[in-house]
């Protein structure tokens, strides 16, 4: 009868059936449902079909089925004809959890009428599914129509999107949510344990009453999300209602207590401290109320005092940011952010936002991105205060070391030219006083350790030695000081020739130097003597007015790193290679 007369009602409350063909598999109701307001909540089903009957039934606003906080229940009424699909079990999911009582009527085109409960309520495992969100079979045979009405009152916000849902679609979605929501608390968890080991380390109040925020925050959204009512107290009605008020209260004194230690309120902005202090002073006094006062007073004012409390955070974190406090940068962005999500959450609560994917989980997305800022803050905060303490020791031990410096001058000034005299000697004994070039003696450390990494490596080396042909008689002609001169022009040209190679040069005696090159074969070594020997040729030398050409013979070995040669008899074949260099001529390279 209810379904004869639902579809002879005009279509001012009457709207399009919900059409479910072959490909359907998830459909929302919101398009195809009307709704009537029982304020006083007293209306039965026989009531409700007077209401439909008499046109009170008016279509959703903009399909939105959000009507905020609200006295008395709800009814809202769709028609569903399956066209053809060949599923005929359909779940019904009221895709908010907070909701106290859900009823569902279903009427069929032969009269029979199926009644369905739920809401928390009613014990958890009354539900049709084991679900966070109430839920419900409907049957839809393939051909027939079917009349819904469903009642919905409760102290919550009125928020009743119905979504119907093939087995497997609701498999697919529940499995999707489900992994959001693991991947959330993941985030929080993870989050939570590494400042525990950080708080149980350093005893830095900041971080315990983060430890604090995150688990009042992850209870609230346990609470809104249902699984607080699945998991933790599924039998209880009373925890269902008041966990809410409760748990946004806890968050909420744990954010403020947070941001007056982490901002330094106390030193930095007293009287911010004093507002913060008095808004925690609130949220316990109406923390304790929320145990005795009903969920419709308490929750409404809970959830609309989040706001103006993450505001003046907000405030507090400008303020002290503005007074010269570096962390708070960090700070305000995750607070904003944070504030962003729960405030696109408390619109949707009061029904001044749409209820879509990014309103609906703004404030899952924000409060993570929020705690993960929150984490980086409090590790930026730690490095600042550390390198603050650093800076007072260290300023402390130079105020201490210019006192001892000042009674201690004369000795310190001693052991300065000590060292100084030290690594002079040191620096001496391994180069060559008029050239620069390492000696005789350091050329053969090195060497040894370059053969050594020769032999590991398997790669060649090489030895180049030189000589600068008749160099006695520039000497016995012009003079030694023009001859040293000679010597550092010669020993300047060889380095910057051979610095490319990585070569190590050193003057061997007079005016006979010794490079060896790593990672050289034989031909590649004479290639690089002979653009050395051909450089200092091009190159004549300096010596006040004088202008005077030099020449080289060089002998090049390639040392064989298989053979246990000593370093002696390397050298002594380079030098074999040089002599035959010098009794072809001169102005040579030759190898053996």
């Amino acid at each position: 009868m209810l379904l004869l007369l639902a579809l002879a009602v005009p279509d001012a409350f009457a709207r399009t059936a919900l059409e479910i063909d072959a490909a359907s598999s998830q459909l929302s109701l919101a398009p195809h449902t009307s709704f009537y307001h029982d304020e006083k909540g007293s209306d039965d089903l026989a009531a409700a079909d007077r209401h439909l009957q008499q046109g009170a039934f008016k279509p959703l606003p903009g399909d939105n089925p959000s009507f905020g906080f609200q006295d008395g229940a709800y009814w809202f009424h769709a028609v569903v004809h399956n066209q053809g699909n060949p599923e005929s079990k359909w779940l019904l999911v009221q895709e908010y959890a907070l909701s106290d009582r859900i009823d569902v009527y279903a009427r069929y085109g032969d009269g029979r009428l199926v009644h369905s409960a739920g809401g928390d309520h009613l014990p958890f495992d009354q539900r049709n599914i084991r679900y966070r969100q109430p839920n419900f079979w409907l049957n839809l045979p393939p051909g027939q129509t079917v009349d819904l009405l469903v009642r919905v009152q409760s102290e919550s916000s009125m928020q009743v999107p119905l979504t119907l849902y093939a087995s497997d679609a609701f498999i697919e979605q529940s499995r999707d949510a489900q992994l959001a929501i693991g991947l959330y608390y993941g985030i929080l968890l993870a989050l939570f344990t590494y400042n525990l080991v950080l708080w149980l380390t350093l005893r830095d109040a900041s971080y315990f009453w983060y430890l604090f925020h995150i688990t009042a925050f992850g209870l609230v959204l346990f609470t809104l999300n249902g699984l607080g009512f699945e998991y933790l107290w599924p039998r209880s009605a009373w925890l269902a209602d008041h966990m809410v008020p409760l748990s946004i209260c806890l968050a909420l004194i744990g954010m403020q207590q947070f941001a007056r230690n982490f901002l330094e309120l106390k030193q930095r902005w007293r009287f911010g401290d004093r507002v913060a202090l008095g808004i925690i002073v609130f949220f316990v006094l109406l923390g304790i109320a929320a145990t005795v006062l009903p969920y419709s007073k308490v929750t409404p004012l809970a959830s609309a005092a989040v706001f103006p409390s993450i505001c003046w955070i907000l405030i507090e974190t400008v303020v002290v940011l503005r007074r010269g406090y570096k962390p708070a940068k960090l700070f305000l962005l995750a607070w904003f952010l944070f504030l962003l999500g729960t405030g696109m959450f408390s619109a949707i609560a009061f029904d001044l936002l749409p209820k879509n994917f990014i309103t609906e989980y703004g404030v899952q997305i924000g409060s993570a991105l929020e705690m993960l800022l929150l984490s980086v803050a409090l590790g930026y905060r730690y490095a600042a205060l550390r390198n603050e303490n650093e800076r007072i020791v260290r300023e402390a031990r130079d105020q201490l070391e210019q006192k001892v410096e000042m009674r201690t001058s004369e000795l310190r000034n001693a052991l300065v030219q000590l060292e100084d005299a030290h690594h002079q000697l040191s620096e001496s004994s391994r180069h060559d006083g008029l050239t620069e070039l390492y000696n005789r003696t350091h050329f053969r450390e090195a060497f040894e350790h370059l053969l050594s990494e020769a032999r590991n490596s398997r790669r060649p080396i090489s030895l180049l030695m030189i000589d600068l042909d008749h160099f006695k008689k520039i000497n016995d002609t012009y003079g030694h000081l023009v001859g040293d001169d000679c010597l550092r022009c010669t020993s300047n040209t060889m380095a910057e020739i051979l610095a490319p190679y990585n070569a190590l040069l050193a003057r061997f005696g007079g005016e006979e130097f010794i490079a060896a090159l790593p990672g050289m074969d034989l031909s590649q070594a004479s290639a690089v003597a002979e653009e050395l020997r051909q450089s200092l040729h091009d190159r004549p030398c300096v010596s006040g007015d004088l202008v005077i050409g030099v020449s080289a013979s060089i002998g090049v070995h390639s040392v064989d790193i298989a053979a246990k040669d000593s370093i002696e008899s390397a050298l002594q074949v380079a030098d074999q290679a040089l002599y035959a260099a010098k009794a072809e001529g001169r102005d040579c390279v030759r190898t053996l």
